[in-house]
């Protein structure tokens, strides 16, 4: 089907892969000029608006400096996606690269990640995109209901790191989002997400993209990269400060940046877990993440509220 889709709205032909995705079927198209592209498709009634938005997304942030991300390829038609009746998709070019999950991602590395994001985060602050507020499972919004899952979590510890976040994020955070920046963002600039490439930091897979607080993209980034506990921030430091020499926080934002990265942690591995309940035989790819959020949130954990924030202000610029 994916071969029929490609020619018959993109007059194309070359060798497919199904590679690994959660939701949407993507695959990757080897063309007889050796040019490598990614087919996205989906025939579920919601991905219509993730495409919509994801399209929208990637053609506004064409001409974009400091950053990579991937290139539309637009229909015989000239159109961002194509839309049959039971299916949709659209074409994109595939980056090439090291995932930052694959390298030693040493401080000046973190630095220049921090700082593109920054970039991006500029260059999506004045989009206004189709779908942006649909519904999203790792929206900030849905992570007050989260903890209906605290029953798939296999570790009590964990559980109560958890359970200690969320309960924080929901009664001292959740109420000060109102009084920060919002705009369209990532939402999952993760390792897996991020790439060390020819042209510089790439980001890739815009399909967790919504409308939400300036910070959330920082916050993904940054939890991931917690993982020396003789750090304050675990290591995340240099990326917070690349990012701030670009797009300055705020008071407010510097405050509430660990509460979030706990929070993030936390809904990453509720939902993961959960997810990998529903889906065994996509278990090891759903919970890739998940040992580096246990890690990270049992690390941030050690910090009072004040050493939190002041960990944050010494990491800036």
């Amino acid at each position: 089907m994916s071969g029929e889709l490609l020619m018959r709205h993109y007059g194309l032909t070359g060798t497919i892969r199904v590679l690994s995705s959660e939701v949407e079927c993507t695959a990757e198209v080897t063309l007889l000029s050796g040019d490598r592209l990614i087919l996205k498709t989906s025939a579920r009634p919601e991905g219509r608006d993730s495409f919509r938005f994801q399209v929208a997304a990637l053609a506004g942030l064409e001409g974009a400096s400091g950053f990579a991300a991937p290139h539309l390829v637009r229909t015989g038609a000239g159109a961002l996606m194509f839309e049959e009746e039971e299916i949709c998709g659209y074409l994109q070019t595939r980056l090439s690269g090291l995932s930052l999950h694959q390298v030693n991602a040493t401080p000046d590395v973190r630095y220049r990640v921090g700082q593109a994001l920054g970039r991006l985060s500029l260059a999506l602050e004045p989009l206004k995109l189709p779908a942006m507020h649909r519904p999203v499972l790792w929206h900030v919004g849905c992570w007050p209901r989260l903890m209906e899952l605290e029953e798939h979590l296999q570790s009590e510890p964990v559980a109560a790191s958890v359970r200690l976040a969320m309960g924080n994020y929901v009664e001292l955070i959740q109420p000060q989002l109102r009084e920060v920046a919002w705009q369209v963002t990532h939402n999952d600039p993760s390792p897996f997400n991020t790439l060390l490439a020819g042209q510089g930091i790439a980001f890739i897979d815009f399909g967790d993209g919504c409308w939400g607080p300036r910070i959330q993209d920082l916050v993904v980034a940054a939890s991931h990269l917690v993982t020396d506990p003789s750090l304050a921030l675990g290591g995340s430091e240099n990326l917070i400060a690349g990012y701030a020499s670009v797009t300055p926080l705020s008071t407010l934002e510097a405050k509430l940046l660990v509460g979030l990265m706990k929070a993030r942690q936390s809904a990453l591995i509720l939902i993961n877990y959960w997810r990998a309940e529903l889906f065994p035989a996509e278990a090891a790819y759903i919970k890739k993440n998940v040992a580096r959020a246990e890690r990270g949130l049992s690390i941030l954990s050690a910090l009072s509220a004040g050493e939190a924030d002041m960990a944050v202000r010494s990491a800036g610029p």
